[in-house]
């Protein structure tokens, strides 16, 4: 789905900027452009965000190996 529709920036852009490593609304402004011309789209790319840092932080503690056992 589109969320920035100025600069045709999908949640799928924004997911995958997340897996390579951007966390903050400022980083996806720098490298995608998300909300720097009407800013309509600010709130949903940071829901879009949150939602996604939180499934890969979640992720990332199922996957990591316990140290005791």
């Amino acid at each position: 789905m589109i969320v920035c529709v100025c600069n045709n920036i999908s949640d799928r852009e924004i997911r995958q900027a997340v897996d390579l490593g951007i966390t903050t609304i400022e980083g996806l402004r720098e490298a995608l452009g998300v909300a720097t011309n009407c800013g309509e789209c600010l709130g949903y790319a940071m829901e879009v965000l949150d939602q996604h840092l939180g499934a890969t932080m979640q992720e990332t503690v199922i996957k990591r190996p316990s140290l005791v056992e």
